[in-house]
C-alpha cells in the first residue's frame, strides 16, 4: 500500500474532483489510494455464547505458564479467604460453616462467567453488616433466600442492562457508606475484642467493669499484631539484589497471609490448652462448634418451620422488606466498582458482571450460602499474586472445600477475640474522612451528601444511609435541571454591538423558564438597542416546549424591533420554529457577522434616531 504524502484540495473543480492525491511530482491513481473499508471497519462482535460463558473466549489459549500462575495465586487467596469467611459470617451472626460456603461456590462459578482475572467472589464485610441489619435475630433459612433473591435481582439487571442505576449513586455518597459500614462493624465487634458478653448496658462504667482481661489482652494483641505484618508489604531496602528481592517477596507473602496466621496461632494456642486440661478451664469465649459442614445441594428454602411457626414464601418477603432491593444493588456497586478498578484496557462489560454476580448469588443459595459480592482486599492479592486468568478460582475452591471437610472440627477453638481482630483490622482502613474537608472547600453540595448519608448510615441503618444519599444526589440533579446557569454579556466585533446568550450547562425542557427569563432580563437591561445572540449548543431533547418558548420569546421581541440570532441549532431543529421576520440562524462566526451587520444598516436611522 502506497503511503499518501500530500492532500491537495481545488474549490474550482466539480464536487468528486475536488480532492486528488499527490506525493511531490508524482501523481497516484484511485488504485493506490488507502483501502479505509478493508482497514478500519469495525471488528465482528463476539459470538453470545463466547460473551456470556466467557471461560470458553480463554480456554483454548491457556497454557502451562498460566496455570502455573493462576495455581499460585488460587493457593494464595484460599489462605486469604478462610479467614475471612469465618470471620464476616460470625460478623453477620451465622456459625463459620456459611461463610465457607459462600467462599467456595463463588469462586467455582466465577471461573465459567466471570471477565476480570483478579475480582474474587465471596463473604465480604459489606455484605455481612447488610446480612446482619436484615437477617439479625431471624432464622438462617431467611440468609439463604435472601442470598437467592439477590441473585436474581442482580441477573435481573444484567438481562435487562441496567448498569446505568449504578451511576446515579456518586462518589461521596459510596465513601460515605463505605465509611459508616466500616464504623458499625468496629463498634459491633469491640465487645467480642474485649470479651464484653452483657447485651445491654446502662453507663460507660458499667461496659468498662464487664470486660474480661483474658478476651482483651487476646484481642488487642491479635489487632496489633495484625496492623504491624500489615505493615511487612511496605518495607523497602536501600539495595536491589536478588537477595533483597526475595527478602521482599517472603515479607510480601507474610504480610498477605496475617489473617491466616494470627487465626491459626491462635486456633492451635486454645487447642494446646485444651488437650493439657479442659475446654472448661480456656479463658477466652470461643467460636461455635460445627458438627457437620460438608456443603450439600438443596432447594433454598422457600417454606420452614423454626420454632413452633411455619414460615412461608411471603412471610420471608415481609421479613427481608427492602433488604431484597438494597443488598444485591449495594452488591452490584461493589463489584463493579472492584472490576473498574482492574479491568486493564477500560473495556467492562458490566452486565456481564450483574450476571456472573446473580448466578454466584443463586447457585449458593442451593449450598446454604449468604449473599456475597466481589472484595477489594481479595483482589488486591489476587493481583499482586501475579494471576492470569479466572481458573485461579478453581484453586481456591478446592482449598475451601478441603478446610470445610478436614478443618471443621477444629473451628470451635477459634477464640471470638482473634475474630474480631481480623474483622476490625481489615475494615479499620476503609473509613475515610479525609474527603470532607476536600469537599467543604470544593464542593458544598457533595460535601451535605457525604455528611447526611454518614450520619443517617450510623443512626437509621446502612440502607437508609445509602437511599438518603441517592435521593439527596437526585434532588441536586433536579435543582440543575430546573436552574441551568446562563451566561449574559455585551460582546463587540469591530463596529458590532450584540448581546450575547450562553448556557454553560446542558438545558432540558426543564430549564426553558429559565432560559426565557434571561432573554427577556438581557432585552430589559439593554433597552432592546442591540441584537440578540442565542447559542443553541447545550439545547438538550429539543421538544415542543423549546418551540413554544422561543417563538413567543421572539414575537416578543418582534415587537421592539429586536432581532433574535439563534446560533449552532441543526437543520432539523430549525424546521420546527416557525419562520419569524426576526429570527435568524447561523453556524459559522462569518454568518454571525453577516446577520448583524445586514441588521445594523437596516436599524441605522432607528437606532440614530431613538438615541
Amino acid at each position: 500500500m502506497t503511503i499518501v504524502k500530500k492532500l491537495s484540495f481545488d474549490a474550482n473543480c466539480e464536487e468528486k474532483e475536488k480532492y486528488t492525491l499527490q506525493n511531490g511530482d508524482d501523481y497516484y491513481d484511485q488504485s493506490h489510494s488507502v483501502d479505509v473499508e478493508g482497514k478500519y471497519t469495525k471488528p465482528n462482535e463476539a459470538h453470545w455464547l463466547l460473551r456470556r460463558i466467557y471461560i470458553l473466549s480463554w480456554i483454548r489459549n491457556y497454557d502451562r505458564e498460566r496455570a502455573f500462575a493462576d495455581l499460585i495465586a488460587g493457593i494464595t487467596l484460599g489462605l486469604t479467604i478462610i479467614p475471612q469467611s469465618i470471620a464476616y459470617a460470625a460478623l453477620a451472626g451465622l456459625s463459620s460453616e456459611y461463610g465457607l460456603y459462600s467462599a467456595f461456590i463463588g469462586s467455582i462459578i466465577y471461573v465459567f462467567f466471570g471477565t476480570i482475572p483478579q475480582v474474587s467472589i465471596g463473604p465480604t464485610s459489606l455484605m455481612a453488616i447488610l446480612t446482619l441489619q436484615f437477617c439479625a435475630d431471624k432464622p438462617v433459612q431467611v440468609v439463604i433466600v435472601l442470598a437467592f433473591l439477590a441473585g436474581l435481582v442482580e441477573l435481573a439487571m444484567g438481562v435487562f442492562q441496567l448498569g446505568f442505576i449504578v451511576s446515579f449513586i456518586p462518589g461521596p455518597v459510596t465513601k460515605a457508606f463505605t465509611s459508616g459500614t466500616a464504623v458499625i462493624v468496629v463498634f459491633a465487634q469491640i465487645k467480642n475484642l474485649l470479651g464484653v458478653r452483657m447485651k445491654g448496658f446502662t453507663s460507660i462504667g458499667e461496659f468498662f467493669s464487664s470486660i474480661k482481661p483474658s478476651d482483651a489482652a487476646m484481642g488487642i494483641s491479635c489487632l496489633c499484631v495484625l496492623l504491624s505484618l500489615r505493615l511487612l508489604s511496605q518495607v523497602k531496602f536501600k539495595q536491589d539484589t536478588s537477595l533483597t528481592r526475595r527478602l521482599k517477596k517472603v515479607l510480601w507473602y507474610i504480610s498477605i497471609s496475617r489473617n491466616a496466621l494470627v487465626v491459626f496461632f491462635t486456633g492451635l494456642l486454645v487447642f494446646i490448652w485444651v488437650k493439657k486440661s479442659s475446654m472448661e478451664a480456656v479463658p477466652f469465649a470461643l467460636s461455635s462448634k460445627v458438627s457437620s459442614a460438608m456443603p450439600s445441594i438443596k432447594l433454598p428454602p422457600f417454606a420452614f418451620e423454626y420454632q413452633n411457626r411455619t414460615y412461608v414464601f411471603t412471610d420471608i418477603l415481609h421479613e427481608l422488606g427492602s433488604g431484597i432491593i438494597v443488598v444485591p444493588i449495594v452488591a452490584v456497586l461493589a463489584n463493579v466498582a472492584i472490576a473498574k478498578a482492574f479491568v486493564k484496557d477500560g473495556n467492562l462489560d458490566a452486565s456481564q458482571e450483574m450476571l456472573t454476580l446473580g448466578l454466584c448469588n443463586i447457585a449458593g443459595s442451593f449450598f446454604s450460602a449468604m449473599p456475597t459480592c466481589g472484595a477489594f482486599t481479595r483482589s488486591a492479592v489476587s493481583q499482586a499474586s501475579g494471576v492470569r486468568t479466572p481458573m485461579a478460582g478453581i484453586y481456591t475452591g478446592l482449598i475451601v472445600l478441603s478446610a470445610l471437610s478436614i478443618l471443621t472440627p477444629y473451628f470451635q477453638y477459634i477464640p471470638k477475640a482473634s475474630l474480631s481482630a481480623v474483622l476490625i483490622a481489615a475494615v479499620i482502613f476503609m473509613i475515610d474522612v479525609a474527603p470532607v474537608r476536600e469537599l467543604w472547600q470544593t464542593n458544598k453540595k457533595d460535601f451535605f451528601s457525604w455528611v447526611g448519608s454518614f450520619i443517617i448510615c450510623l443512626v437509621a441503618g446502612v440502607e437508609l444511609g445509602l437511599l438518603f444519599g441517592i435521593v439527596l444526589s437526585m434532588v441536586f440533579i433536579l435543582l440543575r435541571l430546573g436552574n441551568p446557569k446562563i451566561e449574559v454579556s455585551l460582546k463587540k466585533h469591530e463596529s458590532l454591538t450584540y448581546v450575547h446568550v450562553v448556557p454553560l450547562s446542558d438545558i432540558y425542557y426543564t430549564g426553558v423558564d429559565t432560559l426565557r427569563g434571561e432573554l427577556r432580563g438581557a432585552c430589559s437591561l439593554y433597552r432592546n438597542d442591540f441584537p440578540v445572540v442565542l447559542d443553541c449548543t447545550r439545547f438538550m431533547q429539543f421538544d415542543a416546549t423549546f418551540t413554544e418558548m422561543l417563538t413567543a420569546v421572539s414575537k416578543e421581541m418582534a415587537e421592539n424591533d429586536v432581532l433574535l440570532i439563534l446560533q449552532n441549532m441543526s437543520l432539523k431543529v430549525q424546521e420546527m420554529l416557525p419562520v419569524n421576520g426576526n429570527l435568524r440562524f447561523c453556524q459559522e462566526d462569518s454568518q454571525l457577522i453577516s446577520h448583524l451587520q445586514q441588521e445594523k444598516e437596516s436599524a441605522a436611522p432607528q437606532l440614530e434616531a431613538k438615541l
